[in-house]
């Protein structure tokens, strides 16, 4: 793809693009590797922040990767991708080996226009995409039951569009989004696969924290 969008009428229209895009569907299977992603910022940030905050954004796989950048613009709900899309791609890509599918602190196809972060930074990377977020960004649905692996639709316009999945008795369930080249119900799959005893997926927790960490080290 082309580069990041740098203004919010750009990245509209893109948007309305990918969201009508037909890639080949992603099937996972036991020797699938799943990788995560995650960027933060300062934080004494307030509010929607601004553009130039630094970020350090991480990846994890096999191996771990983190870079440091600079939001392209101020967070706005439904345009992300200004702010988060170039730090992200370039942690993804400075793996000594891509994963095969790719977990995104971000929604995908619960967005206003069917776009969201998750699902950009797929088709940026030609990467399969599954977002893992704690709360919908518009879809709705209720909580699922207590068990590990217990799910719920949420439903955005009349369309599921992820799942609430409980990833562990006792705790918060966790929005899964369908994404680039990912449906719903593979979201929870490829998920559920990444789980090793705790809430969130094994590698947006290392990525998580390798982005933390590169924070405190930088003095923020």
């Amino acid at each position: 793809m082309a580069a990041w969008p740098s203004s919010a009428n750009e990245l509209v229209e893109v948007q309305r693009a990918l969201a009508e895009a037909e890639p080949a569907p992603f099937r996972h299977d036991a020797d699938t590797v799943v990788g995560g992603c995650f960027v933060c910022s300062p934080r004494e940030k307030r509010g929607a922040g601004r553009t130039g905050d630094p970020l350090w954004a991480a990846a994890s796989a096999d191996t771990t990767a983190v870079v440091e950048g600079k939001a392209g613009a101020p967070y706005e709900a439904g345009l992300l991708a200004l702010r988060e899309g170039p730090a992200l791609e370039a942690a993804v890509r400075a793996l000594d080996c891509p994963p095969d599918v790719l977990l995104v602190d971000a929604t995908g196809r619960d967005h206003p226009r069917q776009a969201g972060l998750a699902l950009h930074l797929g088709a940026q990377l030609d990467l399969p995409t599954v977002g893992v977020t704690h709360r919908p960004l518009l879809a709705e649905g209720t909580w699922p039951g207590d068990d590990r692996g217990a799910t719920t639709p949420l439903v955005l316009e009349g369309a599921v569009v992820g799942h609430w999945l409980r990833t562990r008795p006792g705790t918060r369930p966790l929005a899964v989004h369908a994404a680039w080249r990912t449906d719903p119900d593979t979201a929870v799959e490829v998920v559920l696969e990444a789980v090793a005893g705790h809430r969130a997926p094994e590698p947006l927790r290392r990525a998580r924290q390798a982005a933390r960490e590169a924070r405190a080290a930088a003095g923020f």
